[in-house]
Parts: C-alpha cells; sequence; structure tokens
C-alpha cells in the first residue's frame, strides 16, 4: 500500500509558542499551512512558569503584538493577575507581566488555530526532512507520510531527544509526561544541522490546600490593568484578580540541599546538557552563591481551574524524598503536598549561528526554524522567533523581500541578531541589558516602532494601522502644543508647584518646561491646563516620555545613525576573507564561518576585534575606489 502523500505550502513542525505563531502567521497571508504535533493536547503548552512577559520579555510580547502575532491578545483573554513591573524605574524597563490560567491560555489559541482559514491542524510525529539539492522539499512522519512543501519551519521546542531527569530517574519523555520527538535529530544531522544538547528545567507543583499562606507575602495585580494587545480595550479586560505569594528559602534548606548534592544528577553528571545562566536550579544558586542565606520563592496559581501552585524560584532535579525534605523548610510549605515533581529537561537544539538573520539554514534553502529549537530559552522568546520565521517563510514563497528587525528597532531584533551572530553555549535568554537603544525600544512605544511594518507585511488591519496614524497625530499636536504653551508666575501656578515640592517662576514658562522637572509630569499639570485635549492613556504616556526624556532620547537617536551607517554596509555572503590583507587569523577563520551580511553584523561576531573592522572597511573602500575607475575606463573607452 502506498503511503499518504498531501502537499502544502509551508510545513511547521510543533505546535508550542513558536509553533503556534509561525503557522498563524503563514496561513493568515493566504498559504496554505500545515502544523504537525506529538500531541494536540500540547498546543501553546505552558509546561514550566504560568505566565507571559515580565523583564524584557513584556516587550517582546507587546512587539509580537505590534506585529501582527497572537500572544498579546492570548494572554488578554486568560490572564488571572496583571502587574507592571519595575514602575519605580525609568520607562524604559517597565515590563508587563501577567499569570495565565494555563488550560485557557491552551485552549484559547486552539481555538484560534482551529478557527484560521488556511491552516491544518495534524497530530503526528515529524521524523525526517526531504531535501534535495540543498532545498527542501517537504517531510516524512513516523508513519511514512509524506507532506510536499516550499518551506518548512522547525519549531520543535524541548522535544528532541528530550530526557526528564529527578535524582536517579530518568524517562524519555518530552514536558508534562508527553511524547518526545525521537527521530528528527537524526535526519538533521544526516543533512549537515549542528546540533547541541541543551537542558532546561521547572520547579515542583503543590497543593494549594496543603500551604500555610499565613507565612507568606500577598502580592497583587495591579488595580488599573494594562493590555499587552494595542487592539485590547482596555475597559473589557478590568476584573477581580487572584493574589500570588512570596516566601524564601533558609540556611536549613540550602543545608539539605548540600548534603544532598552528590545525587543531584545537575552534579553527578547524568545531566549532559548546558542549562541557563540566568534561570537556575535551586541547587544552581546554593553552590554559585553560597554567601546568600535566601532565595525568593514565588507561589503561584496554574489556573482557575485547579490547586496546583508553582514554586517559582526553586526549579529541582534533586530526587524525590529530597524535594520534599527542602520545600518543607520553606516558611507556609511545612506540610506541603507535591502533586507533580520538579525536573530538569535534556533535549537537542541547533546551533543557530547556521541561520541567516531571517531564520532560514544558510546551507538548506527553504528550511526555517524558531524558538527553543533555535538554543533560547522562555515562552516569549520562542513565540517572536517563529512569527519572524513565519513571515520570512512567507515572503520567500510569495516573492516579496524578506523582513529583518535590527538592533535599533526591536528587542526582537536584538535577540534574533544575537543568536544567529553570536556564539551562544547556554540557552539564550532576553534581558533589557543585551539592548543598546533601549531607551527607544520601550514596551509603551512598539506600536509606534512596528504597527507600521506589520501592516506592510498584512499582518495588521487598515482600522488597526489607522488607530496608530491617528495616534502618533495626536501625540504629535500635544507635543507641539506643550512647547508653544507659555504660563504666566500667577497665584495659581505659584501655589500648585509649591504643592508638588517644585520651584516658583519668577517669569512665565512653557508647559513643557515644566514637564521637564524631575518632581513634575505631564499627568500631574491637568489642574493648570485649561486647554488640555482629552487624550487616551497611552497617547499621554508618550506625550509626557516624549518631552521629559527628550536629550536622552535624541542621542539615542545618533548613536542609532552611527550603527545604521555599519549595518548598510553590506557583504557578500560568499565572500572569502582570506583575501583581506591584514586581517587576524582568528577574525578570518570567524568571517569565513558566520559569513556576516554587513559590517554590523562583523563587528558583533566573537573574536573579530575593533581593529579587523578597520581593515574590512579600508578594504571596502579600496575595491568601491577600483569599481568606479573600472566604470570610467570603461565609459571612456565606449566614447573612443
Amino acid at each position: 500500500m502506498p503511503n499518504l502523500e498531501e502537499t502544502y505550502d509551508i510545513v511547521v513542525v510543533g505546535a508550542g509558542h513558536a509553533g503556534c505563531e509561525a503557522a498563524l502567521a503563514c496561513a493568515r497571508l493566504g498559504l496554505e499551512t500545515i502544523m504537525f504535533t506529538v500531541s494536540v493536547d500540547s498546543i501553546a503548552l505552558m509546561p514550566c512558569n504560568p505566565n507571559i512577559g515580565g523583564s524584557s520579555k513584556g516587550h517582546l510580547v507587546r512587539e509580537l503584538d505590534a506585529l501582527g502575532g497572537e500572544m498579546g491578545k492570548n494572554i488578554d483573554k486568560t490572564f488571572i493577575q496583571s502587574k507592571m513591573l519595575n514602575e519605580s524605574k525609568g520607562p524604559a524597563v517597565h515590563s508587563l507581566r501577567a499569570q495565565a490560567d494555563k488550560q485557557e491560555y491552551s485552549r484559547n489559541m486552539r481555538q484560534v488555530l482551529e478557527n484560521t482559514d488556511h491552516l491544518t491542524v495534524r497530530q503526528a510525529e515529524v521524523s525526517e526532512i526531504l531535501v534535495e539539492d540543498g532545498r527542501i522539499q517537504g517531510v516524512r512522519t513516523y508513519s511514512g507520510a509524506v507532506y510536499h512543501s516550499k518551506a518548512v519551519i522547525l519549531a520543535t521546542g524541548t522535544y528532541l531527544k528530550a530526557r526528564c531527569i529527578y535524582g536517579d530517574v530518568s524517562n524519555a519523555t518530552g514536558p508534562n509526561g508527553l511524547q518526545a520527538a525521537n527521530h528528527l535529530t537524526d535526519s538533521l544531522k544526516a543533512h549537515g544541522v549542528e546540533m547541541f544538547r541543551f537542558k532546561t528545567g521547572t520547579p515542583a507543583r503543590v497543593d494549594r490546600r496543603s500551604i500555610d499562606f499565613s507565612k507568606m507575602e500577598e502580592q497583587f495585580g495591579d488595580e488599573r490593568v494594562v493590555p499587552f494587545s494595542f487592539s485590547t480595550d482596555p475597559e473589557s479586560i478590568q476584573k477581580e484578580q487572584v493574589s500570588c505569594w512570596l516566601t524564601y528559602t533558609n540556611s536549613n534548606t540550602h543545608e539539605i540541599i548540600r548534603a544532598n548534592l552528590d545525587r543531584s544528577p545537575l552534579f553527578s553528571g547524568a545531566i549532559e546538557g548546558t542549562g541557563p545562566r540566568y534561570c537556575p536550579s535551586i541547587e544552581d544558586k546554593v553552590v554559585k552563591f553560597p554567601d546568600k542565606d535566601r532565595h525568593q520563592v514565588f507561589v503561584e496559581p496554574e489556573g482557575l481551574y485547579t490547586n496546583e501552585m508553582y514554586l517559582g524560584g526553586m526549579s529541582s532535579s534533586l530526587p524525590e524524598d529530597v524535594q520534599y525534605a527542602m520545600y518543607r523548610t520553606v516558611p507556609g510549605l511545612e506540610q506541603v503536598k507535591i502533586v507533580r515533581n520538579a525536573y530538569a529537561i535534556e533535549y537537542d537544539c541547533i546551533n543557530a549561528l547556521q541561520l541567516k538573520p531571517t531564520l532560514e539554514f544558510k546551507k538548506i534553502e527553504g528550511l526555517f526554524s524558531g524558538g527553543q529549537f533555535n538554543g533560547s530559552s522562555g515562552y516569549e522568546e520562542a513565540a517572536v522567533q517563529g512569527f519572524m520565521a513565519g513571515v520570512n517563510a512567507s515572503m520567500k514563497i510569495l516573492g516579496r523581500e524578506p523582513y529583518v528587525l535590527d538592533r535599533s528597532q526591536a528587542y526582537i531584533g536584538v535577540l534574533i541578531d544575537d543568536l544567529v551572530t553570536k556564539e551562544n553555549h547556554e540557552p539564550y535568554r532576553m534581558m533589557t541589558s543585551r539592548a543598546e537603544y533601549r531607551l527607544l525600544l520601550r514596551q509603551d512605544n512598539a506600536d509606534l516602532r512596528l504597527r507600521k511594518i506589520g501592516y506592510e507585511i498584512g499582518l495588521v488591519s487598515r482600522e488597526d494601522y489607522e488607530k496608530l496614524v491617528e495616534k502618533e497625530k495626536n501625540i504629535e499636536r500635544e507635543v507641539d502644543r506643550l512647547e508653544h504653551t507659555n504660563i504666566g508666575a500667577n497665584k495659581q501656578v505659584q501655589e500648585f508647584l509649591e504643592s508638588h515640592g517644585s520651584t516658583a517662576l519668577k517669569t512665565g514658562a512653557t508647559l513643557a518646561e515644566l514637564v521637564r522637572r524631575p518632581e513634575l509630569n505631564y499627568f500631574m499639570l491637568t489642574e493648570i491646563d485649561s486647554e488640555r485635549p482629552d487624550l487616551s492613556a497611552d497617547t499621554a504616556e508618550q506625550v509626557n516620555i516624549n518631552i521629559k526624556y527628550e536629550g536622552y532620547i535624541k542621542r539615542q537617536q545618533q548613536q542609532v545613525s552611527q550603527f545604521k551607517k555599519l549595518e548598510r554596509k553590506k557583504l557578500d555572503e560568499k565572500f572569502d576573507y582570506n583575501s583581506v590583507k591584514g586581517l587576524r587569523r582568528e577574525a578570518i577563520q570567524k568571517l569565513n564561518a558566520h559569513k556576516p551580511v554587513s559590517i554590523g553584523q562583523a563587528s558583533r561576531i566573537s573574536g573579530v576585534s575593533p581593529a579587523d573592522i578597520s581593515v574590512l572597511l579600508v578594504y571596502l573602500e579600496q575595491q568601491r575606489h577600483q569599481h568606479q575607475e573600472s566604470c570610467t575606463e570603461l565609459e571612456e573607452e565606449n566614447v573612443r
């Protein structure tokens, strides 16, 4: 009997956060798309923490939404607590974070996928990629079925040859005990794909009824909820929220961990994969920070449907009995009952240096990838990569130019550039400190930066784009009004300034000058600004930031101009750097291996120094002059 054969435009392998965004982007652009998952029950699964967003990750979600992604809309529908982090600091590091109802989040995303035109969802394990003459032809499943396609997007998450471990227990399963994908790795290696072995982990889930919350600090959500999606009406999501809780480990906890390190697979050598530096297990924390006498433990609900609580900050791969012993030393957890043991998970992923900035493999045309398969960590990092892989796979098939966001445009640009340019020997996590231009790349202005691009791609509606244009006009008009509205030193103004601890006026001042005072802001001036228009909260926020941080913003914009100059100096991906005299041997090796697309990207490659970049710039200038001279000689010859 012949095996099943079908043809699609695009095949997406995996239905986690990367796969969902990739599949939706492709299908919404009108391409016939099929998305494979080892289990339809794992669509948009949250196998670890029950939240979306957080420091820098909130930026990614809002950027994804501005471009036309789904994650922001989905968490707005399914959050149970929402909080803006870092509000005591400047706007560059404000980040939205929401606790999700895990089951509702997954269910809602599945509903969207199953009701999207041009999208087919299929439960099957993809075991082989089909490649011919360096070009992707489709995939084969474990059952032998063949799916022909013009492009394939790999978004396998932590499922490839996955192994879950705690103590001496080792199960060949994916997260949450789901089936692992054990066959695709061999096919990828056979086609020359370089693989890494990474590790991540998750803490225990415990029974709410066994927790004494009176010994913990209650953590509340924001009174006024800010949505993730720019399309969500803020009034529609104001609701009663659940509480989270904060407690701490102590010296007894740490002593139990130290006494059992020989039973930890992390330290015994049973785990080979490299773990995330910025999300360490509790064993790692105790060993690496011996001077710290306590570590935070966040106790978070998994959803409204369950009594399971997540113990954030205490991921572990210690044996079952040790887990019970250490958790029960924590205040409030003395009688705790474990529902699911903590575990570490090892999985196969790729060396992302094999990818172009479009997330297409350099050596296999039409093969794209995104998410934890690229060596990153986190739901948000995965989602944005999946989206960009989906967009660029679609652009390739549609014969349109690819979309590559650079480091000055978006956190997404920083994330992908870091992955495809820098050597990452551990799961990559996005952080605000990685973004050089973070004052410009704030989460509050993601729509102003990226909505137009989403509209050009075809994933943002005309209605949403026109709202953006109107918002831009309102901001510009109001900033201009404030800069040109003078206010006198009358009694009302002086009393207002005195009440806010601000220096009295000796002569008149513009409203913008008052906004710039450290102790004042745009919102405070309402009582002395009788002509103020009625603006939405997010528009007013932009007005305040644009005026208050004008000097810093202009300085960063100048830095971006310098950055853009190097990004515009393109390099041929086939160029042989051995021909450039004066380059150091290490630089030649790194540049030939990476094949950067621009001088800017070349400057960020580990092992390429500023001196090497200077040599390259001189070489390119010489080549340009030689080309111009050749063209002039040719023109003169033609005239003769």
